[in-house]
């Protein structure tokens, strides 16, 4: 099983450093009110993802250490590799968290064997590692939330997945409802959005949009349509210029022709001109060519004054379109298919009202099946949690104590459809009241200590830490809390901070905490020492440091 083996602690709080070597069994922690005990305990808490604020880096300092090793078995060994953290060959696992502060703001970084890990993963490991009880647990211990969370995790995995499944069907209830609801109140609306849909659908589709760029095609119409004539009587022009010209000069396909003539005659006496000869042959062939191509244009141009006007009517449908959905022709386009997209869905998404009253129906008898199986798995966790906490409060002074889960039907949540009370009666003759209204805070404190003791047996963890949870108690009830935390540490490592001479008479190993003033800085220090063995400390400097060892006669 687990263990934390030591806890190195720099500029943490009041520690400005502590190196703490623990062992199995129970380990007590004593000193007077304020010394710095629960700092150490803070310390666990906080290297194993634990909330932190500015004030756990020590006065003076801009970063805080805290590092703990723990002994490992198989089981944290598999999560470590299936985390791909390597773990260490000893059987070791180092667990650190570095603090530091810049300018006022706060950063933390937690790693495992030298990996960073994040949150998560943390909460993970934690709950393999370490269960921590403080003091203000017994104040919590009524609060009804916290009393259902604690019988769900009772109830193990099977409760905690069915619960899981009444989330899931409480998220598809609450969606069906929403869908529904938003339908029902905004059903005028929606006919009305309908219309304009529609309507603006309707005058797309007469528009008949096919082409993003058949507006500027029709420009390029139009200004030829517009100057049909112009373009007949220079297409001429060019034409007696490059191939025929009716005036009486040379066209260039004349001149070049000459040209070529010449440029034969001079090859047959220089091969080399052979290559001029070619550019001038292959640019009157061109230029017959172009010559042709121009006067086929010519001669295809016509006025077309129907056509003309059939060019400007759609141009101008088409900018009116462009204006109302535009300001391009494809984002006109591009707005028509978004627009029947949307029209489906205000028609329901393929669901009518009816449709949807229906599945809101099934959604909620889905919810109401998985809420009665929850309390189904509660009742039968409740029934074996009464019986095993009743058998845990009995060796501490409550041999006539009651208990009993009580679980009344609510409305459903996320949460199911069950209300839980912790109800308690610690004497005889006394009736069953809910636990904040008839307990003690010595009772409180005991019955915490039996409720930790009944989930170690279901889901052991390696080490269990007490915050003062013998506080308000004496006498014999502070025996049997002392006999309780021992029979605890037979199973577990168990660290306490107690004020109860008894609790620590019990201990293995006994540390006392106390604070120092050197210079203008308090400083927490410890001794070890074994139980009924003489303190003494045999350096100062190591006091001074807070540097913590079992110490010999």
């Amino acid at each position: 099983m687990p263990m934390l083996l030591s806890l190195r602690i720099e500029n943490f709080a009041l520690v400005d450093h502590l190196d703490l070597e623990l062992g199995a069994g129970l380990t007590v922690l004593t000193g007077e009110t304020g010394a710095g005990k629960s700092i150490i305990l803070d310390a666990i808490d906080a290297v194993l993802g634990g909330k932190v604020t500015s004030r756990a880096v020590r006065t003076g300092a801009e970063r805080a250490l805290v590092e703990a090793i723990f002994q490992v078995d198989s089981d944290l060994v598999s999560w470590l590799n299936s985390q791909d953290i390597p773990p260490a060959d000893d059987n070791r696992m180092v667990c650190s968290r570095e603090i530091t502060l810049n300018q006022g703001s706060q950063r933390s970084r937690s790693r495992v064997n030298g990996v960073v890990v994040n949150r998560q993963q943390m909460e993970e490991l934690r709950d393999r590692l370490v269960e921590i009880t403080a003091q203000g647990q017994t104040v919590q211990i009524g609060q009804l939330p916290l009393q259902r969370e604690w019988l769900d995790s009772y109830g193990g995995e099977a409760l905690l997945s069915q619960r899981d499944q009444v989330s899931a069907a409480w998220t598809g209830y609450q969606q069906a409802a929403q869908a529904l609801d938003r339908r029902r109140r905004s059903e005028q609306e929606r006919l009305q959005q309908l219309d304009l849909f529609e309507y603006q659908i309707q005058e797309l589709e007469a528009a008949n949009l096919t082409d993003p760029d058949e507006l500027d095609q029709l420009e390029h119409e139009r200004k030829r349509l517009t100057h049909s004539v112009e373009l007949q009587q220079k297409s001429y022009q060019v034409y007696q210029s490059l191939y025929e010209n009716e005036s009486g000069g040379e066209a260039c396909a004349d001149l070049l022709g000459r040209a070529e003539e010449t440029l034969q005659e001079m090859v047959e006496y220089d091969p080399q001109l052979q290559p001029i000869l070619d550019m001038v042959s292959n640019a009157l062939a061109q230029v017959e060519q172009a010559g042709r191509e121009i006067n086929f244009y010519g001669e295809s141009i016509e006025a077309d004054p129907q056509r003309l006007q059939e060019v400007q009517e759609r141009i101008v449908v088409l900018k009116q379109i462009c204006r109302k959905y535009g300001p391009t022709l494809g984002d006109a386009i591009a707005l028509y298919q978004r627009l029947q997209d949307d029209l489906e869905q205000l028609r329901g998404g393929g669901q009518s009202l009816e449709e949807l009253e229906a599945a809101y129906q099934q959604r909620q008898i889905e919810l109401i099946e998985a809420c009665a199986k929850l309390t189904q798995l509660r009742q039968a966790a409740a029934s074996d949690l009464e019986e095993r906490l009743i058998a845990e409060l009995k060796p501490l002074a409550m041999e006539k104590v009651k208990f009993k889960v009580q679980i009344n039907p609510i409305p459903p949540s996320a949460l199911g459809a069950d209300q839980i009370i912790f109800l308690f009666s610690p004497n005889p003759g006394e009736p069953l009241q809910p636990l904040t209204e008839i307990a003690s805070g010595g009772e409180m404190s005991r019955f915490l200590l039996a409720l930790q003791a009944s989930f170690t047996q279901i889901d052991p963890v390696g080490t269990l830490v007490f915050d003062e949870i013998d506080m308000g108690v004496s006498g014999r009830v502070a025996q049997a809390i002392a006999e309780k935390l021992y029979q605890l540490s037979h199973r577990h490592q168990v660290l306490c901070v107690t004020h109860q001479p008894i609790v620590a008479a019990m201990a293995d190993h006994h540390f006392r905490v106390s604070k120092e003033v050197i210079g203008d800085q308090q400083l927490v220090t410890t001794n070890g020492r074994k139980p009924g063995k003489a303190e003494e400390t045999k350096n100062h400097k190591d006091a001074e440091t807070g540097r913590c060892r079992e110490i010999s006669p």
